[in-house]
């Protein structure tokens, strides 16, 4: 009897497990839990001011310290504002690859088109024959896509939109490009097509308060394959770059401890309260000014620190 061949699919369990690259951000690879996937496509948006550049430019940095090279790739930006945003936080951007997508022909007001080529040429065509000539005489590890809204400008409707940024998300995947892409949420408010394409979306707020300085934070809002934490979390841009303060979770700094009576020090507050203080719990002593808070508490703490504590 002849037998039946199988002719199933291997199994994608066998796959290798993706490797991450560290952002070089203080804090964000933390709440990562190690970094971003490599050789995916990311979105990084936020207004105007929040850090976008800073960012990118560390995330490039970082790769360099690492043996990657890395390549900004502006729209928006010219690379002597790049160098002078480098320049501010005490950097040098000596080894990365600066390249921007307009020259002064482009700006001629005199050339009825679009500041990159005529209307009549496809963008996706435009951008990817740009990008792959640099790609072909750079190889970078990282790139960094700034910005955007100048591309939905270009693109001039929302399908065509979708169809360059899917183009350049399968052009670089293929050839081992981390990328992040830099938005400045310059779109309808709602539209989410970003989002739905990229591997993974962070998002950076800059809040102004009616006292104090004003409040930066940021939010994974997706990663695909990866366990984050979740929420916001306050960051500061400063001298050096951008700094992350991940958001205290109480469940992941749980410590042993013993669960028995302790003495505040006052035997007959002890009777009170059967014993004393029990360990792990809180306490609050409320009263008038002057009824004694402050003195009980102090003989608390002189207490812990009689047993050795």
């Amino acid at each position: 009897m002849a037998t039946q061949q199988n002719h199933l699919t291997p199994d994608r369990a066998a796959d290798p497990i993706p490797t991450r690259s560290a952002t070089g951000i203080a804090g964000l690879d933390t709440i990562l839990g190690g970094g971003i996937t490599r050789d995916r496509l990311y979105l990084l948006e936020g207004t105007p001011g929040t850090g976008k550049t800073t960012f990118g430019l560390q995330f490039l940095l970082e790769g360099l310290a690492q043996g990657e090279s890395g390549l900004y790739i502006t729209l928006s930006e010219t690379a002597a504002e790049l160098r002078a945003v480098a320049a501010s936080h005490g950097w040098s951007l000596e080894g990365l690859s600066l390249y921007e997508l307009i020259d002064e022909e482009d700006l001629n007001p005199d050339f009825q088109q679009s500041i990159l080529h005529p209307s009549e040429i496809e963008l996706g065509e435009t951008i990817k024959s740009v990008i792959a000539r640099a790609r072909d005489e750079l190889k970078p590890s990282r790139v960094i896509f700034d910005s955007l809204s100048e591309m939905r400008l270009l693109a001039q409707n929302p399908l065509r939109y979708r169809r360059q940024i899917l183009a350049l998300k399968h052009f670089f995947s293929t050839r081992k490009c981390t990328v992040l892409m830099l938005d400045d949420r310059t779109a309808e408010a709602g539209d989410l097509q970003l989002h739905s394409i990229a591997h993974g979306v962070i998002s950076l707020e800059q809040l102004a308060q009616d006292f104090g300085t004003e409040r930066r934070r940021l939010r994974v809002i997706k990663m695909r394959g990866i366990s984050f934490t979740g929420g916001y979390h306050d960051f500061v841009l400063k001298t050096g770059g951008m700094h992350v303060f991940p958001r205290l979770v109480a469940a992941e700094h749980f410590a042993e401890f013993e669960d028995s009576m302790t003495s505040t020090g006052v035997s007959g507050l002890d009777s009170l309260l059967g014993g004393g203080l029990v360990r792990g719990t809180n306490t609050l002593l409320s009263g008038p000014s002057g009824v004694g808070k402050t003195t009980t508490a102090l003989r608390c703490a002189l207490a812990a620190l009689q047993r050795g504590e």
